[in-house]
């Protein structure tokens, strides 16, 4: 067996050339340098991009997750998710709520242009 090791930027453009993913460079790039992820390899694996986008999508933003994962616009969504909201709350403070949902249910990697979240 031939065993090569992957540079993150390797694992990037391999992350990128996927045309069903559409990952970002920056997205592929916090992807491949995500701890969980690095976490796991500490042994020989087969890189498996398929199942890196079967696992985890690209977003803008967290709002823009909320909607497209619960397939409701924004207030709806956020009810879907079970996030009560009372009117008093700020930007900031919905995005934290929208934050500490996915990290309750899965992984969130955030970086500079958008979020990954793995599906669940």
């Amino acid at each position: 067996m031939i065993v090569k090791t992957l540079s993150t930027y390797e694992v990037a453009d391999l992350l990128s050339a996927d045309e069903n993913a559409n990952w970002s460079r920056a997205g592929s790039l916090a992807l491949a340098e995500w701890e969980e992820l690095t976490d796991q390899f500490n042994t020989p694996q087969e890189f498996d991009r398929v199942a890196m986008r079967c696992d985890f999508s690209e977003y803008r933003s967290l709002r823009e997750w909320i909607q497209e994962y619960y397939g409701e616009k924004f207030p709806d969504a956020m009810k879907s998710a079970g996030i009560d909201l009372d009117g008093t709350e700020g930007g900031f403070d919905i995005d934290e709520l929208i934050r500490s949902h996915i990290v309750d249910h899965g992984y969130l990697i955030e970086f500079t242009g958008g979020i990954i979240v793995s599906n669940f």
